[in-house]
């Protein structure tokens, strides 16, 4: 995803010049590019993830578009206080970029993990946040942003191609609709390779609908999810994120006020670390039951369920 995103930040900025991006020491073997392109407007403020969000709003208060760039972890929780600030307080169009959310900086342990950055900015005023699934819907989401010009924060993360193109920018995608569908999924964020990628995931493919929520807070449920819902009043919910705060709480809220309920309901999230270990993104997402085989056995119990 850091690549796509680099490539079509590359394109923009050649052809804005209120582009400026600032990174806290990091992209490297990335942006080597867009440092040429940019010159004096790409700043490495170096570890200084406070006083790079202050001085990002600072020039966005004089015009510029200001991308602040940083892992996860080092932007959310170090730079917080100013974030809500100096950016939100202020509307300042500033677009915050995390790289490696959830557990995607792995065996490096929990100070490099982000698993309540969605919870804890989208709680924010004014702001929101970005959770693309796949590579092909980073250039519909930066758009969107920009012509939002408002505060937001980008999460990236490892994610595999989609295999066709997004032709608009939606807060939620339906990627498959059935009309024999007996179960809904919900998911947000590359985490959704897992399932899709899998071969045995196609057996219940017709029996199915799957959702992915881009965006948060969740401001509306669309349409065509709240159909789905009413239909198969089954629901499995999974997100490389905790489980308060993130999709499951604020989907759950959004069913209580469109007064939809549900006969069956599972929720998959990051569990932090139950046995006091650290290991592979992948390690992790199993500790949690967010690899392929834990889900599939999910859909498995759930499809089971009688309606």
């Amino acid at each position: 995803m850091r690549r796509t995103f680099s490539d079509y930040i590359e394109k923009w900025a050649a052809n804005d010049p209120s582009l400026v991006f600032i990174t806290g020491d990091l992209g490297f073997n990335a942006f080597e590019k867009l440092r040429q392109i940019l010159g004096t407007r790409f700043i490495n403020a170096g570890v200084a993830e406070q006083s790079m969000v202050s001085m990002a709003a600072g020039m966005a208060s004089q015009g510029h578009k200001v991308i602040v760039y940083s892992i996860a972890p080092f932007l959310v929780y170090r730079a917080l206080e100013q974030i809500r600030n100096d950016i939100c307080f202020h509307k300042m169009p500033v677009l915050l970029v995390g790289n490696g959310g959830g557990y995607g900086y792995g065996i490096m342990g929990s100070s490099h993990h982000a698993l309540s950055d969605i919870a804890t900015l989208s709680s924010l005023p004014d702001l929101s946040c970005y959770v693309p699934p796949f590579k092909e819907f980073i250039p519909l989401t930066i758009k969107h942003i920009f012509d939002q010009n408002q505060p937001a924060y980008l999460r990236l993360g490892t994610s595999i191609s989609a295999g066709f193109q997004f032709n608009n920018y939606d807060p939620i995608i339906r990627l498959h609709a059935n009309p024999d569908s007996d179960l809904t999924i919900v998911a947000s964020g590359p985490v959704i390779a897992n399932l899709i990628q899998n071969p045995d995931f196609q057996r219940n493919i017709k029996k199915v609908d799957v959702f992915l929520v881009n965006q948060f807070p969740i401001l509306n449920l669309s349409a065509d999810l709240i159909l789905s819902l009413k239909k198969t009043t089954k629901l499995l919910v999974f997100e490389e994120h905790v489980a308060v705060g993130g999709l499951g709480s604020q989907l759950s809220v959004a069913l209580l006020k469109n007064q939809i309920s549900l006969k069956a309901f599972q929720h998959r999230f990051a569990v932090n670390y139950p046995d006091n270990l650290y290991g592979s993104q992948d390690f992790h997402q199993k500790q949690s039951g967010l690899d392929s085989i834990s889900l599939l056995k999910d859909i498995d119990v759930l499809l089971k369920k009688i309606s």
